[in-house]
Formats: structure tokens, C-alpha cells, sequence
């Protein structure tokens, strides 16, 4: 993978912010688009915009070829069996969601267990806090390692023949942890449980075969991975899907409908309630196809190599604490010692440099780790080594600037 060839198709990397050249390193909260995603978006938007599925004129019939296409993509990205399989959402949130009301709600009760980790993005959380409030089932968490990963034999003592869910992120947004989901899916299913996966942050970097992890859920969003905010996926084993009901009920979700019962369409449209997203499905089509085309075992390499030089650079520098395992994907979580994460931000930005900073939406996790907050840099296709040079250099300037000197 050609890294600088990479970088010409994502417009706004070419610009200076706060005088300086722009350092995204912010991809795990969202990725930049290259220009193939914008320009997809545009010709929908200029020669096709329709509404999809009703429609028998040409802007319709294209339109609706665009979106079920898109389908197509995701269903071949992931490994699905059958388009059938994919229900378009808002995203991982959504379609985590979508899992918990209609799947959860109806499966468990009092007696029953869900089991998640303390490592969950809150989209892993609050729908199964809310399911067990719901149905008076038991939360259960798998303890964590010191180093934040998961030993399978803490799966095999949380997982019980009581237990009815298992959900859990296959990459970790803070830890940059890469979760053993398939084993995880094993211990699932041998008692009798579901395995959901929320794949936000593994989707956008590494190849995803859902019938090789056989888990019976997988969410994932196409704004991590270079496609348009607002879409995503949720890809459910078929058996499941046709025994869950829907949660939003209105047009384009309908078969019958009368003054006092309706009845549904088949998968997926009963999941698709109201206009979809149709311009983001396209997005996200498009998105899939350039990844595809610089290939994700490229990626996920390039990746983990950038991982390995930010740690070994961090390492260099007094005054770090750096969260995770040494084997991770593309991110580092960090904190400064002293100096608050939103200061750290704060004045990496003055030096063109974005990372993010507070609690990532893992408020349980921050617990954990015993912090408030963290800083993080996380890394993607379009990011050198170059760039982790400039931010350990901006990071060493941000201690000076707090009166924090290295030794």
C-alpha cells in the first residue's frame, strides 16, 4: 500500500490548520472520506435522487438499484449468506438497539443473564441495562486482565447455562484491545446464549467473516470506515431475524395494513420502517469498494506497524501512562501526568494535531482504569509515521507548555 498515493484521495488532509499541516489522528471517532465516496454521493444527489422501492419511473428504479446494491456490498464485506441477513441502520447504536428492544425484550426474563464486558462503548451498555431493568434479567460483566484483554477462562466462569446474551465489541475504542469474539461466540452458543458483536471499530480495519466468527449479531457503522455519517449495518442470522418483531412501524416496512392490524414485509425491509438512507447507502457502497481496492490485510498491517512506532516513540517519553495491551489495533489511549486530557488536546490543535479526548463513551472502563479522562490518537490507512513524529514533538511541547518538563 502506497501510503502518500493513499493520502491524494482524501481532500481535506491538504490543508493547514492553525498554521500547521493537518494531523488527523481522530479516525476511531470518525474517518475521513476520500473523494470516490464524495463524488458517489454527489452523482446520487445530482442525476438519480428518488425515493426507493415504490417507485416504477427511471430516477426510482436507479435509485432503488443503488441502495439494494449497496446491500449487496455489505452483505459480500461481511460474509453474510444472504442480503436478507443485512437491515441498513443509523448505525452501530442503532442497530445495537434494534437487537436489544426487539430480540432482548422478548427473549429473556427474570432468572436469565446477559453478559457484556466493562470495556463496552455505552451503545454496548445502556440497551442491555435497559432490557434487564425491562425483564428483570441479571448484567453480568466478564472481569477484565490488567493489561484490559479478555482471558476465555473468565468467559467460561461468567457464562452460564442461565445466560441467555453475550455482547461484546471486537475492537476496543480505548484499549485499541482486539477481542477473541469467535471463541467468545463458542462459549455462547455451548450454553445455549447468542453471540452479538459490535464490530464499529474492527469493521473499518480488518477482514469480517460473520459466518466464520458465527455470531448471531454483527453492528458496524460506515463512518468509521471512510463511508458517510447516518448508515450503517446489522447483519442477524436469518432464523432469528424472522422470529423478531420490528420496533419502528410505518411506510415501506408494511405488507397489509388495516384498520386494526397490519402485517410486515419480509426480511430485511421489515426492519426498514420510513424512508431509508438512501444517498448514505450508496456511501456506504462506495466506501467498501475503495477499501476493498487497497485491501484490508494492507490496512490492518499498516496499522498495527503505526501502533508499534507510536508506542515504542511514547515509550521514549517520561511522563506517559499508556492504557492497553502491547498487542493492539491502530489506536493509543493515553494521559500526560499532571495536565488534564482536554488540555492535552487543547494545545496539540494549536500544532495542527487531532486526537480526541474525555471518556469515549466508556465511562465503566474510565472507572476501571481509575481516571476521569484519557486522551487518544488513533491511526488509519492515511496516517504516517511522519505524522507520530510531529505528535510526540507537539506532545513534548504541550508538557513544556504546562510546566511539566520531561526528565
Amino acid at each position: 500500500m502506497n501510503v502518500q498515493e493513499v493520502r491524494k484521495m482524501f481532500p481535506i488532509l491538504d490543508q493547514q490548520v492553525n498554521g500547521n499541516p493537518l494531523v488527523y489522528l481522530d479516525s476511531a471517532a470518525t474517518s475521513q472520506k476520500p473523494i470516490q465516496v464524495i463524488e458517489k454521493l454527489n452523482e446520487y444527489y445530482r442525476k438519480y435522487n428518488s425515493n426507493v422501492h415504490r417507485g416504477v419511473h427511471t430516477l426510482g428504479t436507479m435509485a432503488t438499484d443503488g441502495y439494494e446494491g449497496a446491500r449487496d456490498k455489505v452483505r459480500k464485506f461481511i460474509n453474510a449468506k444472504s442480503t436478507e441477513e443485512i437491515i441498513f441502520t443509523r448505525g452501530t447504536t442503532t442497530a445495537l438497539n434494534l437487537v436489544a428492544s426487539s430480540y432482548g425484550r422478548a427473549n429473556v426474563g427474570p432468572g436469565d443473564e446477559i453478559v457484556i464486558t466493562p470495556m463496552e462503548h455505552h451503545s454496548n451498555i445502556i440497551p442491555w441495562q435497559q432490557v434487564a431493568r425491562a425483564t428483570g434479567a441479571t448484567l453480568k460483566y466478564i472481569p477484565l486482565q490488567q493489561d484490559g484483554t479478555i482471558d476465555l477462562a473468565d468467559v467460561e466462569n461468567t457464562v452460564t447455562a442461565n445466560t441467555k446474551i453475550v455482547s461484546v465489541m471486537q475492537v476496543s475504542n480505548v484499549l485499541g484491545a482486539i477481542n477473541p469474539v469467535k471463541e467468545i461466540a463458542a462459549i455462547a452458543h455451548r450454553n445455549g446464549a447468542i453471540m452479538v458483536v459490535d464490530g464499529a471499530q474492527s469493521s473499518p480495519h480488518m477482514k469480517i467473516d460473520v459466518q466464520d466468527l458465527d455470531c448471531d449479531f454483527f453492528a458496524f457503522s460506515a463512518h468509521k470506515m471512510c463511508g458517510p455519517t447516518g448508515i450503517g449495518a446489522l447483519y442477524g442470522k436469518k432464523a432469528l431475524l424472522n422470529k423478531m418483531e420490528p420496533i419502528e412501524f410505518g411506510g415501506e416496512m408494511i405488507d397489509f395494513v388495516g384498520l386494526q392490524d397490519s402485517t410486515w414485509k419480509e426480511l430485511p425491509w421489515k426492519f426498514e420502517g420510513g424512508t431509508p438512507i438512501i444517498a448514505g447507502a450508496i456511501g456506504f457502497g462506495a466506501a467498501i469498494d475503495f477499501l476493498q481496492e487497497i485491501g484490508l490485510d494492507e490496512i490492518e498491517k499498516h496499522e498495527h506497524k503505526l501502533a508499534q512506532y507510536a508506542l515504542n516513540r511514547l515509550s521514549e517519553v517520561g511522563g506517559i501512562s499508556v492504557y492497553g495491551p502491547k498487542t493492539r489495533a491502530g489506536l493509543v489511549t493515553f494521559n500526560c501526568d499532571d495536565v488534564h486530557p482536554h488540555d492535552v488536546a487543547t494545545v496539540l490543535d494549536t500544532e495542527g494535531i487531532a486526537v480526541r479526548a474525555g471518556h469515549h463513551c466508556a465511562q465503566p472502563l474510565m472507572k476501571w482504569l481509575d481516571v476521569s479522562a484519557t486522551a487518544r490518537a488513533s491511526f488509519y490507512l492515511y496516517n504516517t509515521e511522519e505524522e507520530i513524529d510531529a505528535f510526540v514533538k507537539a506532545l513534548i511541547k504541550t508538557k513544556e507548555y504546562f510546566g511539566n518538563v520531561f526528565r
